[in-house]
């Protein structure tokens, strides 16, 4: 069996007017595949679902204009692979590369992603029911399997 460390997640971050919601899951996803640095990458998989973080519209407001940021997150599970990993490095790893990921995607939208470890509870509870499913297309399947009792 594969020695994995899941740890559950929450990504946020500003998204250009016209982005959409589907590809910004798949950058997540993809970005996630290999993590590391200093050239000691390890395998990782993603699952979770995305979402829109919109401003509620209280009666007498006007909805956010079509040229306005728009928020998006993210509630899931990483599953990094190997052994001698912490939740704080993995977190840490993932940041690093969602952000450049998002960067050289979208361009600066002025602040970083901002990526969090977060209790399962959160992860099962708060995610919205409309909120559209991702994961790391053809991670290795010893990775996927050790995070699916946890999906």
């Amino acid at each position: 069996m594969l020695d994995a460390l899941i740890v559950p997640l929450f990504v946020t971050t500003d998204l250009p007017p016209g982005a959409e919601l589907a590809e910004f899951g798949e950058l997540l996803a993809e970005t996630a595949r290999v993590l590391g640095h200093d050239g000691a990458g390890y395998a990782a998989f993603l699952a979770g679902k995305v979402f829109w973080l919109d401003r509620p519209v209280l009666p007498g407001q006007r909805p956010a204009a079509e040229t306005e940021l728009r928020f998006a997150g993210m509630l899931g599970r990483l599953a990094a692979s190997g052994t001698g990993h912490t939740a704080r490095s993995v977190v840490r790893d993932l940041r690093q590369a969602i952000g450049e990921a998002v960067t050289g995607r979208y361009g600066d939208v002025g602040v970083a992603p901002a990526v969090f470890a977060i209790r399962d509870q959160d992860v099962r509870e708060r995610t919205p029911g409309t909120a559209l499913s991702i994961d790391t297309r053809d991670a290795a399947a010893e990775l996927v399997s050790a995070a699916r009792p946890y999906l």
